[in-house]
């Protein structure tokens, strides 16, 4: 069953939500791009479940394995199932000094451990034009972090794709295009539509010329109607050599109401294996509380990891068996 009565179909043509205990980058898209059916499924518990069992037992239980870093909170686009249109930090500019403290932290995680990191939260990372700077700074001082980036793609010039070009180890690109139909894109979006088919088009062509040496991923945030498949259909004749996906929603543990989603799994979640750190340097609970309403720290003046090791969060990794027995994880779909 889904939550106000939304179709079953957003399960058969959704994106997996499973990234699962992946360190290689190509196939953690792959796995986002698989057809699932709904989460409480028991082969897909059993699944989910035992990859937050294997972390249990990893350096996951004392480092992060994945790091979402806002340095700008700003966003050009203004979605409607996104927190971002009433976000309490909007233009919020971490200073270079935070980032650099964040960073030089992170160096004590085991040079032979995976992990990732993403230079955003709720914001558009290539606002910030210190994007470049601070991305260098992750390839000399963590060689081993894999960077993720998720774009509308409106901001990416050709000079930003060009420079993107010289960066180390990102693991992917991830487009949010939302909708293929220019009526509905620049409604949902607040966007104009043109303009970023016209970025598509360039990253398409470096893509096909072999100037691009990581996945692209077209997305959409689906709403369980007949335009999710059609979106998939629509990405693979125009634009054949990224990957598509259409991602299910959520509603932020509650902070954009009125939207279509999953009901609350009874299992773990992987999210708690994170670390997803706002402009303002607050830590939030997770990187699906938007809003940072229930922050497990603050970077401003704690280690990150003494923020991740502290003993309410790490309580979530060594013991909890389903989210539906803690707050604020019991309001939350996301996976």
């Amino acid at each position: 069953m889904t939550k106000n009565g939304m179709p079953a179909m957003l399960a058969a043509l959704s994106g997996s939500l499973l990234f699962g205990f992946m360190e290689e980058s190509s196939k953690m898209v792959e796995k986002t791009l698989e057809v699932v059916s709904p989460y409480h499924f028991s082969e897909q518990r059993a699944a989910y479940d035992a990859g937050i069992a294997r972390m249990r037992h990893s350096h996951y239980m004392d480092y992060p394995r994945h790091v979402h870093l806002e340095t700008l909170a700003r966003c050009n686009a203004s979605c409607n199932f996104c927190p971002y249109p009433n976000l309490n930090r909007k233009h919020t500019k971490m200073s270079d000094e935070l980032i650099d403290k964040i960073l030089n932290e992170l160096t004590e995680l085991p040079r032979e451990m995976n992990f990732q990191i993403s230079p955003f939260k709720v914001s558009e990372p290539f606002l910030d034009t210190r994007l470049f700077q601070t991305l260098g700074k992750i390839n000399d001082l963590l060689p081993q972090a894999k960077i993720t980036l998720t774009s509308n793609a409106s901001a990416i010039t050709e000079d930003k794709l060009e420079s993107l070009q010289e960066i180390k180890n990102i693991s992917y690109l991830w487009i949010s295009f939302n909708d293929h139909r220019e009526e509905e894109y620049e409604r949902v979006m607040g966007l104009n539509y043109q303009r970023t088919r016209q970025r598509l088009e360039m990253i398409h062509d470096a893509f096909s010329e072999g100037d691009i040496y990581f996945p692209v991923v077209l997305s959409r945030v689906g709403d369980g109607t007949l335009a999710d498949g059609e979106f998939r259909e629509w990405a693979g004749i125009n634009y054949p050599l990224f990957k598509a996906s259409v991602f299910p929603r959520m509603e932020w543990m509650g902070q954009v109401e009125g939207l279509n989603v999953f009901e609350v799994p009874n299992m773990g979640c992987e999210r708690w294996f994170e670390l997803s750190i706002t402009a303002t340097g607050e830590v939030a609970h997770c990187c699906a509380d938007g809003q940072a309403e229930f922050p497990i720290g603050n970077v401003n003046d704690q280690h990150v990891l003494e923020i991740y090791n502290s003993p309410e969060y790490r309580k979530l990794r060594e013991a909890t068996v389903s989210r539906l027995s803690v707050h604020p994880c019991n309001k939350c779909t996301f996976m």
